[in-house]
């Protein structure tokens, strides 16, 4: 009888590592398949770059994707959320919908980089002339998507499961008017049809060198609302302050409340929180003491408990130094993205995948940041791991690569491989998982 129980567990023992040695030669020849496509995910990439369109007017982008995603026989959707196109590839076998996003729009920024295939455009913005640049990356999410289909479109009948390719517009946010983004997506039902049991995500990083993955178990990008206030007082002649009420003079006391609410109101050690007035306008003429002054700025908060106790606190600070000189203020706050929560359980079962794609020493774990990203809504809806990718070259100094969102930034094409490798690596492996 002993016998017989060890001749099983040999038996289940092999099964599993012939399973195994099965599931690395696909990983092998996938990433073999990777290789092949890079030259045409670079090309795609410069020519997305060269050709920048704004959120939710992304009509060139979206037309070069349904095109590639129909030319693999995929089921593709156009005109959810404006101009986002989604591709759904369906495995032979049974299996999890894994969802893959990348986001599409570029910046009203004009490029200053020397690079052949640097952007040109103009277009309007808010009623003003601008230039129109990729300057956060996301040409690069994009083609790093358009390659991983065309890879699996090769390895269809090996597959179990479906994997739906989410290209969305408007990541940086709408034009003023109008919904957009990750958010208007889940509400036009993206994340069902297949319903979606798990979503990933990259992106790729101006100061992180190219083939290196970052994460972050839990929030890992903040919140992101914006906010507005409007002090009312009352108008007089400049040298006659005291028969008035001064709504610049309470909003610069507003603007140092708001920072105490940081600085002695938050629990840090908790999470960050940040508050920053951009913009304030009060006044038309040097010696008018104005009605009215208008302050905006942005607020990131990395628990949700805590957006919501700032919240109250901006509108609490703001009321109360105005009543305090006589004068009114109203907030209004609008959420543009959510807390990015990486799924605890689910990174830990991609890690392995990912070091397979990078190498394990070039997986690394990172602190949170207090940007933002509106993939967090996809969270809302099944699990999510959201990662950041290096785009800079090897070699070069962190410390002096160029922000994103400036006319300055740089990615080039080296990071882009490792990230269609560990998109490929995490589907594969994630396929075994529901």
């Amino acid at each position: 009888m002993r016998g017989g129980y060890i001749l099983l567990l040999l038996f289940c023992f092999s099964s599993f590592v012939s399973g195994q040695d099965k599931k690395e030669q696909l990983r092998q020849r996938v990433f073999q398949k990777v290789e092949a496509v890079i030259p045409r995910a670079n090309a795609w990439r410069e020519d997305i770059h060269q050709n920048p369109e704004l959120g939710n007017r992304e009509f060139r982008t979206s037309k070069l994707i349904a095109a590639h995603l129909r030319s693999l026989g995929m089921e593709v959707h156009e005109g959810i959320a404006f101009t986002g196109v989604v591709g759904l590839l369906k495995g032979a076998k049974p299996g999890p919908c894994i969802a893959l996003r990348a986001d599409m729009d570029a910046l009203p920024v004009t490029e200053r980089v020397n690079i052949p295939f640097a952007s040109k455009a103009r277009t309007t913005y808010n009623g003003q002339e601008v230039g129109v640049m990729h300057a956060c990356g996301h040409d690069a999410h994009v083609a790093m998507l358009m390659a991983t289909a065309e890879v699996f479109s090769s390895f269809k009948a090996e597959l179990s499961g479906s994997v739906k390719f989410i290209f969305q517009p408007a990541e940086e946010g709408p034009p003023e008017g109008e919904e957009g983004g990750a958010s208007l997506m889940v509400k036009q039902g993206v994340m069902e049809n297949p319903k979606v049991d798990m979503t990933f995500g990259f992106h790729i990083e101006s100061d992180i060198e190219a083939g290196e993955i970052h994460y972050k178990p839990g929030a890992f990008m903040a919140a992101a609302d914006w906010f507005s206030t409007l002090v009312r007082g009352k108008g007089s002649h400049g040298s006659q302050p005291w028969k008035g009420i001064d709504p610049v003079q309470v909003s610069a006391q507003i603007i140092d409340g708001l920072q105490a609410i940081v600085s002695r109101q938050s629990e840090l050690t908790k999470a960050p929180v940040v508050i920053t007035v951009g913009k304030i306008n009060g006044g038309v003429r040097q010696n008018i003491i104005p009605e009215t002054c208008q302050m905006a700025g942005t607020i990131r908060t990395l628990d949700a408990d805590m957006q919501k106790e700032v919240h109250e606190k901006i509108k609490h600070t703001a009321k109360y130094i105005a009543e305090a000189s006589g004068a009114t203020a109203e907030v209004t706050i609008e959420t543009k993205a959510l807390v990015t929560y990486n799924d605890p359980d689910l990174l830990k079962k991609v890690l392995p995948s990912l070091e397979k794609a990078a190498g394990a020493d070039r997986v690394k774990p990172r602190e949170w940041v207090t940007g933002a990203e509106d993939f967090s809504y996809y969270g809302t809806k099944a699990p999510a791991v959201f990662l950041y990718l290096g785009g800079m070259p090897k070699g070069n100094d962190p410390n002096k690569a160029p922000p994103h969102h400036t006319a300055d930034f740089y990615i080039d094409n080296s990071g882009m491989p490792t990230g269609i490798r560990a998109f490929c690596s995490l589907v594969l492996d994630m396929m075994q998982t529901k």
